[in-house]
């Protein structure tokens, strides 16, 4: 069978724009349905994955994903009407009669959410496909799928956590025999996620969008001063589940669309609300830092209690909340799990794929096994590199190398002398993470060299740390993890060793974390080879390793745009597949 999953609600925030017209920009985001994605599997096998943002270059585009099916069917050489089977990752047909309590909410049960809308959305697009192929799936149900069934693990406990599914924050299922069953869940009106993310909002980030951001803010700030008011915030109950009576504060129909009470409360008992052009202050780190323990202990508690139930000591995450990286790591070390897997793809992007899943998983085909890399994007031939170097060819200077290994010698060269080099190659990551084929990549060890790439390259908030990617045979070399301890898919912090962080000034964080890549010949041979040159060069197998975008930008998709953004940056080369590219005022690389 040909399963195509969708992710994406096309019509809700021109939905929420029309009906409140007024709102910050900010607050748009405060919706569902972003990160529209498409996944395609065949007889079982994931063949093609790709976020709609990649094609549109709207950053969390929940655009009807169009283009991205349409490179999932070309990768997968079908063509629409071989698909038997359509998944959606939302299914709000059980809640109709909630949203018929006021005109305003059955108008987006109507246009958003019903089947009817996407069948819609089908039909202008595919006028001939059979409607009765499509089908609609719980959205946790998506997310526990796409962790369990890449799990590679016949069982386990599949914990989602996120802002929101139809009407839930968190659920936990048990996963065995190709089955999963769900043994409890949280509402959204207690889901940490959606605190999480007004207290970004608050911050002066972006709702469902700069979470990462205050991860990152989190170890400039002492959790202790406003540790005591996220300990009443969040309540912590004895069966795994959680209360946060503030989100039950909102009543009317505005205050429930965008949590005007919430953030009121927030206001009066926190600390006044940042302008996002306001400097960022002490108070502003320790708020980030009490809050993300909030959440580290919060994780612990619903995954810990939920394995009891289980008596599971494997753990598969989903779920947007299944990127912070901070309380992955907590969990990693807490012990309360022999193994924990969290999907890289965690946010709702990944829904389409777990969509997929499901539906294979019930016709019997799907292929339960660890998900490599997920290198499941778009690649580029041969003719669409030389394309793309010919419509800048006045700008630049191209030198080609004959073999992979000569252009990793030369990157290595590069790298060592304190350069910062651009690495395109391959296939397009699917999901937030740049794991090697569209990175920006630079030596660890140079002192300048994050406050360089902030200002200059990515053009983002000092205080961002960035990630080491390293060579999974010298992890443990570098880092407090075990001889051979695979960490692929950039998704957890660990601990820098206290001897080297002065080291590694890079990629070390203000509290000696790190958000570690593990790279193996069988994850990526390719970039493998290329830590190998720069081990060869320098000493170390490592590379300071973030995605190829700008802020604001998604990352970089096909030959051109990798090209137009090395030339708005600060990034001295760029390597496209095989050829070394130069701008043309630059003086040529020895």
């Amino acid at each position: 069978m040909i399963i195509l999953g969708v992710s994406g609600l096309a019509r809700s925030v021109s939905f929420k724009k029309e009906h409140w017209p007024c709102l910050d920009e900010r607050e748009y985001r405060i919706s569902q349905g972003h990160d529209s994605a498409a996944a395609i599997i065949a007889d079982g096998a994931i063949i093609a994955a790709a976020e709609e943002e990649r094609f549109d270059r709207r950053k969390h585009s929940n655009a009807f994903p169009e283009r991205a099916i349409a490179y999932c069917l070309e990768q997968a050489g079908v063509s629409i009407d071989d698909v038997d089977e359509v998944a959606h990752c939302y299914d709000y047909s059980r809640y109709r009669r909630i949203f018929a309590i006021d005109p305003v909410s059955r108008s987006l049960y109507d246009d958003v959410f019903s089947k009817q809308s996407l069948l819609a959305e089908f039909s202008r697009r595919y006028p001939r496909f059979p409607l009765s192929r499509i089908h609609q799936i719980g959205h946790h149900l998506c997310h526990a799928a796409s962790a369990y069934f890449t799990s590679g693990w016949d069982d386990c406990l599949a914990v989602v956590v996120d802002a929101m599914g139809e009407t839930q924050g968190i659920s936990a299922y048990t996963a065995h025999g190709g089955v999963l069953s769900k043994i409890g869940e949280v509402s959204a009106n207690n889901s940490i996620g959606i605190l999480y993310s007004l207290v970004t909002l608050h911050l002066g980030f972006d709702f469902n969008s700069d979470e990462y951001k205050i991860m990152g803010l989190a170890p400039y700030g002492d959790p202790s001063k406003y540790g005591p008011i996220f300990g009443r915030i969040v309540q912590l109950v004895p069966d795994g589940t959680i209360r946060i009576p503030i989100l039950g504060l909102n009543h009317s129909r505005d205050e429930r669309e965008n949590y005007l009470a919430t953030r009121a409360w927030l206001s009066a008992n926190l600390l006044p609300e940042r302008n996002p052009r306001d400097s960022i202050t002490q108070d502003h780190c320790d708020a980030a830092a009490a809050l993300q323990a909030c959440l580290d202990r919060t994780m612990l508690h619903i995954c810990e209690r939920f394995g009891e139930k289980a008596k599971y000591r494997r753990l598969a995450i989903a779920g947007g909340v299944g990127l912070n990286c901070t309380a992955n790591g907590r969990l990693m070390r807490s012990g309360c799990f022999d193994d924990i897997y969290i999907q890289p793809a965690a946010g709702d992007d990944g829904a389409a794929l777990g969509a997929a899943l499901y539906c294979s998983s019930l016709a019997g085909e799907t292929r339960n096994v660890r998900m490599p890399p997920p290198f499941l994007g778009p690649g580029a031939s041969k003719a669409e590199v030389e394309g793309a170097i010919r419509n800048f060819q006045d700008q630049l200077t191209v030198a080609y190398f004959e073999t992979l290994e000569d252009a990793c010698e030369q990157a290595a060269r590069l790298i060592a002398r304190g350069d910062v080099i651009a690495w395109c190659r391959g296939r397009m990551e699917f999901g937030p993470r740049a794991l090697g084929n569209r990175s920006i990549l630079a030596d660890p060890g140079g002192p300048e060299m994050r406050d360089r790439i902030n200002a200059l390259v990515k053009k983002r908030e000092a205080f961002r740390p960035f990630a080491p990617a390293v060579s999974l045979e010298q992890v443990d070399r570098w880092f407090e993890l075990p001889p051979g301890t695979s960490l692929p898919y950039m998704i957890t912090v660990v601990d820098v060793r206290p001897e080297y962080r002065a080291q590694l000034p890079a990629i070390t964080h203000v509290d000696g974390s790190a958000r570690v890549q593990t790279v193996s010949t069988d994850d990526n041979p390719a970039f493998h080879l290329l830590l190998q040159a720069v081990g060869r060069a320098t000493g170390r197998e490592m590379v300071l390793n973030t995605s190829f975008n700008v802020k604001g930008q998604p990352i970089v998709n096909t030959p051109y745009e990798a090209i137009e953004t090395y030339l708005s940056t600060g990034i001295d080369y760029l390597f496209l597949e095989n050829a070394l590219i130069t701008r043309r005022e630059k003086v040529s690389a020895n």
